[in-house]
């Protein structure tokens, strides 16, 4: 499933590994990431007592953005470099460049507490390394 020298189907697969690590993350660190961010499940909830579906669409979105984005900058290492390791190194140094400075900045503006910094952060390193090993396995 290559087309135009990307492996699509490495960035789907890797969005939906990213997706499911996302679930499992919150699921274990769901009432943390709630009290860092002074909410309650109830307060989350729409008027008719059930989440949205919108986040959770919106997050599978943006992480098929970063997968493809991912494997376009993994592209770039050249023929033969594409690999597990240099997926999940160029995916650490893209977290720590570009998210980690923008949650880092965007949550000290709106004074969140940090603990909310850093699970959030800490969830798109995790996705990102996901999607690195991944498109990195794959190749692109």
């Amino acid at each position: 499933m290559v087309f135009a020298g990307m492996n699509y189907l490495a960035v789907i697969v890797a969005a939906v590994g990213a997706f499911a690590f996302g679930a499992v993350y919150y699921g274990a660190l769901g009432k943390s990431w709630m009290a860092a961010l002074g909410k309650t499940e109830g307060e989350l909830k729409g008027p008719d007592g059930k989440m949205s579906p919108f986040p959770f669409i919106l997050s599978f979105v943006a992480e098929l953005v970063m997968a493809w984005a991912l494997a376009g900058v993994l592209g770039h290492l050249g023929p033969g470099q594409v690999t597990v390791t240099n997926g999940a190194i160029s995916a650490f140094f893209l977290w720590l460049g570009f998210v980690l400075t923008t949650i880092a900045v965007n949550n000290a503006y709106a004074r969140r507490k940090l603990a909310l910094t850093a699970i959030d952060a800490v969830h798109w390193l995790g996705v990102l390394i996901v999607e690195g090993v991944i498109i990195g396995a794959f190749g692109v």
